[in-house]
């Protein structure tokens, strides 16, 4: 366990000695942590401490060096990206990818997992389950839209609504796939104050029905209202964890931010 780290009784994720390094620099290094069911977690740390990197390790977009990734207690490192979302680890991006030529709507059926409709044997073999699927991810897609305040939106391209608009639709279709954990990548990163605290109301309700988090984000205002514990990753390590008070008050973290990353 690293340094900082506390004990997980119940952890959906285990982050055990994680390694990346990239011509010869290492990005994560030696990083483990835990993210306890039920909890908001939070990542934080200086430009450049590895946030990013170790998002993409966990998801399976980067293959580790070194260390392990665990969901539920199964094995998921090195895995691709869609077969970790199979075994319900699911998340944001920073920048959400607008699908061209899609409503929200179809947008937002992009997002459950394991659909019959995806399998060409299915689609010829067995076109009734497929198309009683498709209609229950319909109103799974309405239900969760109005849920999100943004039923409205349900008819209009994807690609003429608001970047903060994208946002709530990417968490929204996230929730489609029914999440074990959920990874948010910088969800407020670019979002006008009204639509943060849509989101940051809409991650705690979804927290209060069930969902858990981990989140990078910038924005320590928002996260320190949000998170607990949070995490501080410094140079690819984890530096410490604990509650938002004993994390500001740390003076390691406060060294780590004043002359750390740049």
């Amino acid at each position: 366990m690293s340094e900082g780290a506390l004990p997980k009784e119940d952890a959906v994720l285990r982050v055990d000695d994680l390694q990346k390094s990239f011509g010869g620099l290492a990005a994560t290094d030696h990083a483990t942590f835990a993210v306890e069911r039920g909890t908001i977690t939070g990542l934080i740390g200086p430009n450049g401490a590895g946030k990013s990197t170790l998002f993409n390790l966990i998801s399976g977009f980067y293959e580790p060096d070194g260390g392990t990734v665990e969901v539920n207690g199964t094995d998921v490192t090195g895995l691709e990206p869609y077969e970790v979302a199979d075994h319900g680890l699911i998340r944001t991006f920073q920048t959400p990818r607008k699908l061209e030529g899609m409503t929200v709507r179809e947008a937002m059926l992009v997002g459950p997992r394991n659909q019959p409709g995806e399998s060409f044997v299915k689609l010829f073999a067995t076109p009734g389950a497929v198309a009683e699927s498709e209609s229950t991810n319909l109103a799974e897609a309405e239900r969760i839209l109005e849920e999100f305040e943004i039923d409205h939106l349900a008819a209009q391209p994807a690609t003429d609504i608001s970047g903060g608009q994208m946002k709530l639709v990417e968490l929204a279709r996230a929730m489609l796939a029914e999440p074990e954990v959920l990874l948010l990548d910088e969800p407020v990163a670019g979002v006008n104050p009204t639509l943060a605290k849509k989101l940051k109301d809409q991650i705690r309700r979804l927290n209060e029905q069930g969902t858990t988090f981990l989140l990078i984000e910038h924005d320590m205002e928002f996260v320190m209202d949000l998170a607990d514990p949070i995490v501080v990753l410094d140079q690819g390590s984890v530096l410490t964890e604990g509650t938002p008070e004993g994390v500001r008050s740390d003076d390691r973290v406060i060294d780590a931010y004043l002359g750390g990353g740049t």
